[in-house]
Order: C-alpha cells, then sequence, then structure tokens
C-alpha cells in the first residue's frame, strides 16, 4: 500500500504531552493519528463526543425549563397562551 505524509501543526506543550501519552501507550504519534484516522473511516464518525461547555450548557438549560414545564403543566399550553402569560408578566412588573 502506498504511503502519504500527513503533516499537523500543533501547540509544542500539546506535542510534547501527546507524544509522551503515546509513549506510554507502547506507541508514536504518527501510529496513533493512524488508529485516530482508521476508526474516523470505519464508523463514519469522529469516535467521540465534541461540544462545547458553552453548547452543553445552553442544552442543559433547556432541557431544565422542559422538565420545568412538564412539572407545571406548561408543556401543553399552546404558543398565544404562552405569549399572553408573557404579556401579563410584563404588565405586571410594569405596575411595581
Amino acid at each position: 500500500m502506498a504511503q502519504a505524509t500527513f503533516s499537523v501543526r500543533m501547540d509544542e506543550s500539546l506535542k510534547r504531552q501527546f507524544d509522551a501519552l503515546c509513549a506510554d501507550f507502547g506507541m508514536n504519534a504518527s501510529t496513533a493519528i493512524n488508529v485516530f484516522a482508521r476508526a474516523v473511516v470505519r464508523e463514519r464518525k469522529i469516535p467521540f463526543e465534541i461540544s462545547s461547555s458553552k453548547e452543553e450548557r445552553a442544552l442543559n438549560a433547556v432541557e431544565e425549563l422542559r422538565e420545568q414545564a412538564r412539572k407545571s403543566g406548561a408543556s401543553e399550553m399552546t404558543l398565544d397562551e404562552i405569549n399572553e402569560e408573557i404579556r401579563l408578566a410584563r404588565e405586571e412588573r410594569k405596575k411595581k
């Protein structure tokens, strides 16, 4: 099988840490990258979750709101009913 060169730029400190960890696993960085590439091709996806902590917090907040809505019965409300509740709450806040 023909070989190809793959060049990657990364932070020097990260590279040192990666090399050391790969050595602990009994391989070099090139072998580790090949293992990763084979897993991506085999599974047709990145073999681990990639997420932003900001995105994760937002999704958790939405899920909490959904749970609160289920508990309070608000999940059964129509959009018009929800908007009316918001309007009434704003009017009440203005009065204070």
